[in-house]
């Protein structure tokens, strides 16, 4: 019924307790997870949790955020992604709202994902925060709709929403959409095509209401779909049903047989 699009199980708030995770996305109907990557180091976690579960997939990539550590190529991130399991490249993107500096970096790493995605034929999973614009850009400039992809944890305008659709990428929601301030967020997910929704718990971060303050985990997505299903006049169950084929619609690679 639901889908989570973006998770961090191999955190140490969760990788300790996967059973009883599990067990929670089967009492709420939540039948696979996208378990998505945010450094080399930690890709052969993420790689392991996807071979060990039928219900798991990976991504693999480098956060904007992570300074410290290997600094991935074109190459490499290719070779990963031949993996059958890892449906996507990233997590990906910009973020000049921790760091501050020169961040030129930041903006090479991106092309070199985007450049990875294109050749490998997987979508992007890009991170942005207080850089629409560049994101952008950048995604126009190396041509990043050849490859397609996903807004992660979008918390953007409707105008930045619309241009990334244009690009040919969907829109992913978190638990911030339930949050009492978000109404412009929620004006955005009533307003856009139901067929470029996606949505996700970005767990252990960031919980839905009723659980805003607690660890976060992939069964309280059925929680960010019913907030989209109150603002749009639908039904939870047609939301899951919507994002789910959405899902897989992007990430073809992790479409059952």
């Amino acid at each position: 019924m639901y889908i989570d699009s973006h998770c961090h199980i191999n955190f140490p708030d969760l990788a300790g307790k996967l059973p009883e995770v599990f067990d929670l996305m089967a009492q709420n109907q939540v039948s696979h997870v996208l378990c998505i990557s945010v450094e080399l180091e930690k890709f052969p976690e993420i790689r392991a949790l996807a071979e060990a579960y039928p219900h798991v997939y990976a991504s693999v990539g480098v956060h904007p955020d992570h300074e410290a550590c290997t600094e991935p190529t074109v190459d490499e991130l290719v070779s990963l992604a031949r993996h059958p399991k890892v449906v996507a490249i990233g997590e990906t993107g910009l973020d000049y709202f921790r760091l501050t500096g020169d961040l030129e970096w930041q903006r090479e790493r991106f092309r070199t994902h985007i450049r990875a995605a294109r050749i490998a034929r997987k979508p992007l999973v890009i991170h942005t925060r207080a850089a629409a614009d560049d994101t952008l850009r950048i995604m126009r400039e190396e041509h990043a709709g050849e490859a397609g992809g996903v807004m992660h944890c979008f918390t953007e305008s409707l105008a930045v929403a619309e241009a990334a659709i244009e690009q040919g990428f969907y829109i992913s929601f978190s638990g911030i959409v339930t949050f009492k301030n978000a109404t412009a967020l929620r004006e955005v997910a009533a307003a856009i095509p139901l067929e470029r929704i996606l949505i996700e718990t970005d767990s252990p971060y960031l919980a839905p209401v009723p659980h805003r303050g607690q660890t976060n985990q992939p069964g309280y997505v059925k929680h960010v779909a019913e907030e989209i299903a109150r603002v749009r006049g639908l039904t939870p169950e047609a939301v899951g049903v919507a994002t789910s084929e959405n899902f897989f619609r992007l990430f073809a690679a992790a479409r059952p047989n």
